[in-house]
């Protein structure tokens, strides 16, 4: 059974910053892409930034200069710095990956971002 477990949310003041972490498990080889996306209350969920295996990225434009993804392909985890950060970024962020095919999330991680 695949599983993406995300770690890392929290509250933070604007301006601060968070690393948030996907860890899969239950799979064998890699997932490619792997990424981010957000949901705001009343949003869509939204495509944060993601990253194939060989390490090409690619962000939303409301977050590029902020936040940077990055994984370890031996891990099958990924992982995405958060800096200057704003109360607009406040959101469930879930970890997306897909093999075969096949896609899988993970349950989410809240992110608030507030004075």
């Amino acid at each position: 059974q695949v599983q993406l477990v995300e770690s890392g949310g929290g509250l933070v003041q604007p301006g601060g910053s968070l690393r948030l972490s996907c860890s899969a498990s239950g799979i064998l080889g890699s997932l490619n892409p792997m990424g981010w996306y957000r949901q705001a209350p009343g949003n869509e969920r939204e495509l944060v930034a993601d990253i194939t295996r060989a390490g090409r990225t690619n962000y939303a434009d409301s977050v590029k200069g902020r936040f940077t993804i990055s994984r370890d392909n031996a891990k099958n985890t990924v992982y995405l710095q958060m800096n200057s950060l704003k109360p607009e970024d406040t959101a469930v962020y879930y970890c997306k990956g897909s093999i075969s095919l096949l896609t899988y999330w993970g349950q989410g991680t809240q992110v608030t971002v507030s004075s």
